[in-house]
């Protein structure tokens, strides 16, 4: 969830290191800092609460340095605060270190090996810093020896870079479950938590994992286990463009990825086009699928909201059952399992830690395992037996739009393959209706501005809202819910309509916004009959409805797609509500408070 960029080389680090942290605000934080070594070897500290900019503002930029590391916070021990910020120092001013993860036993080690030494800060990650500067004065060791000793004491999820004032050209460096690449350059090395912190630099990186400890110099690169054996592995070119990473004329990333969306439709039916004009995946996972007697979809989040989409296309479309799970309660309650099932991770980052843990669990069972996600060479990706690329691009804006449509869009690929194998596939042509839904979506960001009116006239000063609608509008009504709450900070919830005379229906008073979907001709009817309900309690009830099924008095009408691909089109206006709200309130779209793009921690 934090960010660290660790640079050592020739440059004035000062900047690399700013253009890095800049570079990984997407990811969430509450506070950012840096720390340098200048050319007599004396190090300074800067860090600040708040944003990147602020700290900005307080690095001096004039001190010749060209080693250092730098780091995002979001806070798990320990409140926001300068205080609590990264980096850390031992007692005696010898290490500094950022870490991203969280330390399960840093209680155990504060009562076992720290004794009288007193903290600044109250977070688990002080911990260890102080941790090695004891390891090195008692035992007499040197700072790689100490960090190495230290990493056989810590328990849970971690990547440091570490700093030692005895050796001030020497980057230190090791990871267990949180993700962290070095990056290789000429005359210099880094250490990053995603390639975007320092494509201005390299776009050639190498992989670090669990288990293993890094030795920098500016022009050297040595990899370790913990116990001491060296690692030798290749290096590889970052698929990716700085541009890419740009805003480019629009005001915010979100906007951007939003209308992106029809854009990378196409680009996944391209991709997975083979040379006679079908949708295809490889012979290897393709055979697994068939194999199947049951398939379980595991994710969280907008992942997970995107999954329950995925079930029914699965279903109706493959004719396979499906079961969609949280990833966070998948670990500790699993369910029962068939006798051929197959597991697919659907995952923006590929780093989930929570997906991360069931598909570790499953790996142990010896299941087949697929991961869907946006990046390559991540670690869901690299772990599981096969993997799908979304090809969304970066998705930098912390509330996941693009990456739901991508997702959806290649569960479709998988459903028509699966189809087509069992001699289904008259059921729907797929690759014209996903042109259908993607011209539906452009259709639909040309009409933000009408977007724009609702979101006033709906949301504007409301504390509460909810959506409503019936099998895949439910669903849909679920990630425009998320949307909306996470962004905008309006408590709002998806709810079955069907269900709200069972209990829900107490939550409607006078003018709370309800907003309903309606894209599926067998529930439509039904649908509107939960409309009259609520409407007829007090609510100010807003209709987005699907061309054909749409009334002259709807607030807004969907160009018609086919229903079972509906979803796709019937989510933008829920993103659009949600975006528009949020800057009539005057928040930042793209980074909401509290929250982080890539949830690398249980």
């Amino acid at each position: 969830m934090c960010g660290i960029v660790g640079y050592i080389g020739e440059d004035a680090v000062q900047e690399v290191l700013m253009y890095g942290l800049e570079k990984l605000e997407y990811r969430g934080y509450d506070s950012a800092g840096i720390f340098i070594f200048d050319q007599k070897n004396q190090g300074h500290l800067f860090k600040e609460k708040g944003n990147i900019a602020h700290l900005r503002k307080h690095i001096d930029f004039n001190i010749p340095a060209n080693v250092g590391i730098g780091h995002t916070r979001w806070a798990t021990h320990g409140v926001p605060s300068v205080m609590n910020a990264h980096p850390h120092q031992s007692a005696d001013g010898r290490f500094t270190l950022v870490h991203n993860g969280v330390i399960e036993n840093y209680l155990e080690i504060k009562d076992t090996y720290l004794g009288n030494i007193e903290g600044k800060g109250n977070t688990d990650s002080e911990i260890v810093v102080q941790l090695i500067a004891r390891l090195a004065d008692k035992q007499n060791l040197s700072g790689k020896e100490a960090f190495r000793e230290a990493l056989k004491i810590v328990k849970g999820s971690y990547a440091f870079a570490l700093l030692d004032a005895n050796t001030p050209n020497v980057l230190y460096a090791a990871k267990n479950k949180s993700p962290l690449l070095i990056g290789l350059g000429e005359d210099f090395n880094v250490v990053v938590s995603d390639a975007m912190a320092s494509l201005q630099q390299t776009n050639q990186y190498v992989e670090i994992e669990d288990g293993e400890m890094i030795t920098l110099t500016k022009d050297s690169v040595v990899i370790e286990t913990i116990d001491g054996e060296k690692v030798i592995r290749d290096s590889y070119q970052a698929e990716l463009d700085a541009s890419d990473f740009e805003k480019g004329t629009h005001s915010s990333y979100m906007i951007k990825e939003i209308e992106e969306q029809a854009a990378v439709i196409r680009k996944i039916v391209q991709h997975y086009q083979d040379a006679e004009g079908k949708l295809s995946i490889p012979t290897k996972l393709r055979k697994n699928l068939m194999d199947a007697d049951r398939i379980h979809i595991v994710a969280c989040g907008t992942s997970y909201n995107a999954g329950w989409v995925g079930k029914p296309l699965l279903e109706n479309i493959a004719e396979i059952p499906v079961e969609v799970h949280l990833s966070s309660e998948f670990s500790y309650a699993p369910p029962l399992i068939s006798g051929k099932p197959f597991f697919i991770f659907l995952t923006q980052s590929g780093e989930t830690a929570d997906s991360r843990q069931v598909l570790k669990m499953i790996r142990k069972w010896d299941y087949p395992t697929l991961t869907i996600t946006n990046v390559a060479g991540s670690t869901l990706s690299r772990e599981a037996n096969d993997t799908l690329l979304l090809h969304a691009g970066p998705e930098i804006a912390v509330a996941s739009t693009k990456a739901y449509t991508a997702q959806i869009t290649v569960l479709a690929v998988v459903a028509d393959v699966l189809a087509r194998e069992k001699g289904l596939e008259k059921k729907i042509n797929m690759i014209p209706e996903l042109g259908i839904a993607a011209n539906a979506i452009e259709t639909i960001i040309n009409e933000k501005n009408r977007i724009s009116e609702l979101a006033n006239l709906y949301l504007e000063d409301t504390r509460n809202a909810f959506y409503i609608g019936r099998g895949l509008d439910y669903f849909v009504s679920m990630e425009s819910a998320l949307k909306l709450k996470e962004i905008s900070y309006i408590q709002t919830e998806g709810f079955a309509a069907g269900e709200l005379k069972h209990g829900t229906i107490a939550l409607v008073e006078e003018g709370t916004p309800v907003l309903a979907f309606i894209t599926q001709e067998s529930s439509a009817n039904h649908t509107r009959g939960n409309i009259e309900e609520v409407r007829s309690r007090g609510a100010k009830t807003c209709v987005i409805a699907m061309e054909g099924l749409a009334l002259k008095t709807d607030q807004f009408i969907l160009p018609k797609t086919h229903p079972i691909l509906a979803p796709l089109v019937a989510v933008i206006p829920g993103q659009l509500l949600a975006y528009y709200a949020t800057l009539q309130r005057g928040y930042d779209v793209d980074k909401p408070r509290n929250l982080a793009k890539s949830v690398t921690v249980e």
